[in-house]
């Protein structure tokens, strides 16, 4: 087939889901419409200086005041749930979760249950290797985790 045709094919394409009220990038389960002045439920694990759980009250450090502040901008309350990687990981999997915070590097083992952000800020350990963070999302939430990665772009994270 050649060029011309492909792209007279994708042109065609385009214009029919247009015309069928496609959007993309699209929620299926409706994330993002659902969050905007309503609940962003997210999952916390401690993690050093990105996510620390006091005694009592909610999570606190670099990752939670992002969270706070990403929120906001969708005029959303936050939920808070606590607990490890791997249980909370399964949470956004199913959509019991929309998000999950916890330092995490972009080379997760939890990628298999969600989708990662784009990295948005790196740190160093004591070795001096760089490691790229990232958070979680359901997988499929296009619309929600491009708010999220626009949100994340524009924001001051100290590298």
């Amino acid at each position: 087939m050649s060029r011309r045709w492909r792209l007279a094919i994708l042109t065609a394409v385009v214009i029919l889901l247009t015309g069928c009220g496609v959007s993309v990038p699209a929620d299926p389960q409706g994330t993002l419409d659902r969050v905007s002045g309503g609940v962003l439920r997210v999952g916390a694990s401690p993690n050093g200086d990105w996510v620390k759980l006091p005694s009592s009250g909610e999570p606190t450090g670099t990752e939670a005041e992002l969270v706070r502040r990403f929120a906001a901008q969708l005029d959303a309350r936050v939920e808070w749930s606590t607990g490890t990687e791997h249980i909370l990981a399964e949470r956004v999997e199913h959509g019991e979760l929309d998000l999950m915070i916890g330092g995490l590097r972009e080379d997760t083992p939890w990628e298999k249950h969600a989708a990662l952000t784009r990295p948005y800020t790196e740190s160093v350990d004591d070795t001096g290797k760089k490691h790229k963070h990232v958070m979680l999302v359901a997988k499929g939430e296009n619309g929600f985790l491009l708010t999220l990665d626009t949100f994340l772009k524009e924001s001051e994270v100290a590298k």
